[in-house]
């Protein structure tokens, strides 16, 4: 019977591991609002270390992870326009509030003991390495968090479509989208109480009803590269490292 025992738990450890390795390597999407905590504006220096041991419980899983970063906690590009900045130097403007929040994401996690590089699309040699794909995907394998910082380095895109375009080209295997929310509904569950939930849900069928997944043209890059996205409350401990050992967490898009 001891030998019996011993075997099933050998088998239920291989069978933990092989579901924890479903995901080699992953991209995480945090918006800049989220990095403000219960501030009005800016950066809460707990939030990010709330975050950052989250990420560090997830890159202790073995899987290689990749974050970006959005600024809106900062500086929002299509705002200002609306506010008579020009849009493409308002857009700029909001690229650089992403290095900002990419910034403070990386201290929290060295401060955790995670070993980091900053990439950006736009070069500050200063501050972090150009965005080279190939070196992206060296750290990834050397065993460190890269944050990829300016978006894509063009005005009129966002940071979702920065981060389902950095996913392609690193080759990750589903984008975890951290929001304040568990998951996707057909309506917004902070105005309408009756809000359905979707556990998942198709492409396809997400346009269809113009859920807010994330942007068109993210979304759209998404699907044509049949790259996963798991919507998720990044708010809640645990969640994250839960997703990575296989446990059905937030919303999964899929085609």
């Amino acid at each position: 019977m001891q030998k019996g025992g011993f075997f099933v738990l050998q088998l239920v450890k291989i069978y933990n591991f092989a579901i924890a390795m479903q995901y080699k390597r992953i991209l995480l999407k945090l918006s800049g609002e989220s990095l403000m905590g219960n501030k009005q504006f800016g950066i809460d220096a707990d939030k990010v270390l709330e975050y950052a041991e989250e990420i560090k419980a997830a890159v202790q899983t073995g899987v290689q992870v990749a974050i970006v970063v959005g600024g809106g906690n900062i500086f929002r590009g299509i705002q200002a326009s609306a506010n008579g900045i020009d849009r493409v130097q308002g857009d700029y403007m909001g690229m650089l509030a992403t290095v900002i929040n990419s910034m403070a994401l990386q201290s929290g996690l060295e401060k955790v003991g995670i070993s980091t590089r900053l990439l950006t699309a736009i070069e500050m040699k200063e501050v972090a390495e150009p965005f080279i794909k190939r070196r992206a995907v060296r750290h990834l394998e050397k065993g460190r968090v890269v944050i990829f910082g300016a978006g894509t380095g063009n005005p009129y895109f966002t940071t979702d479509t920065a981060a389902a375009l950095r996913a392609t080209e690193i080759e990750a295997n589903v984008i975890l989208k951290g929001t304040r929310v568990d998951g996707i509904y057909d309506s917004d569950p902070e105005k309408n109480p009756k809000a359905k939930k979707f556990d998942s849900i198709k492409f396809g069928e997400a346009l269809k009803r113009k859920l807010n997944v994330m942007d068109l043209t993210a979304f759209t890059l998404c699907q044509e590269n049949h790259l996963p996205i798991i919507v998720f409350d990044m708010n809640k401990k645990g969640n994250l490292k839960k997703i990575l050992a296989g446990k059905k967490i937030g919303t999964i898009v899929t085609d």
